[in-house]
């Protein structure tokens, strides 16, 4: 299994890759967050740690959920029971305050990744609907027969949550929770941009979606021409 350790100082870095190997992976470290992100799909992991710098952490989370579902952990400095909360609403799923304890760290890590691990990603069959064909194993799309393109995780749930309600309106708290698995209340911008990058790679005219409408103030809706 592989790890991004994005630290905050060298020091803490080494104590962290240290845990993480211990907790059994092998640790890719980044200094920057956003490049790290960049390349994700080149260089995938099986989790992410962030150990967050002084400041607000939840933007740090809703940028890497933009990205990807995988599991994230953060080391955090000690914070109110508001922001504690609304880190986890925003889609980390283990939040560690500074001190830490290295055992109970990689105790907390281990467990994280058996219970995602418990859980796969989709378990869908192909599916088709209006000329688009969902390929759950290779994650890609055909498109009326002739382009295949890949998905992102993101991109392949939101894509098969909009056309497995197919000509109704899901409102952005629903993509949220289909989408990256929690609840809460929706962040528009998150979705957005999602559904700008899924466009981008499936409609023959983003700025006029054949497949993908926007319905103001309610939501999205796969709703193809006859």
């Amino acid at each position: 299994m592989f790890a991004l350790l994005v630290p905050r100082d060298p020091d803490e870095g080494a104590v962290l890759a240290l845990a993480l190997q211990r907790a059994g992976f092998m640790v890719n470290q980044a200094r920057d967050l956003g490049k790290a992100l960049q390349s994700w799909l080149e260089r995938p992991a099986d989790l992410i740690l962030l150990a967050t710098p002084e400041g607000d952490p939840l933007p740090y989370v809703r940028q890497i959920r933009a990205e990807t579902e995988v599991p994230l952990a953060l080391i955090v400095d000690p914070l109110s029971e508001s922001l504690y909360c609304a880190l986890l609403e925003a889609g980390a799923d283990l939040v560690i305050t500074r001190p830490f304890s290295i055992p109970i760290l990689i105790a907390q890590v281990k467990a994280l990744v058996r219970r995602a691990s418990g859980a796969p990603l989709q378990k869908v069959p192909l599916w088709s609907v209006a000329g688009l064909t969902l390929d759950p194993v290779s994650r890609t799309v055909e498109i009326e027969g002739k382009n295949l393109v890949r998905l992102t995780h993101l991109e392949f749930r939101l894509l098969h949550a909009l056309m497995l309600h197919k000509g109704q309106v899901l409102p952005i708290e629903t993509i949220v929770e289909r989408v990256w698995g929690y609840a809460g209340k929706g962040d528009k911008e998150l979705v957005r941009g999602l559904i700008s990058r899924l466009r981008a790679k499936i409609e023959p005219d983003p700025h006029n979606p054949r497949y993908i409408h926007t319905i103001p103030g309610l939501g999205y809706s796969f709703n193809p021409p006859e």
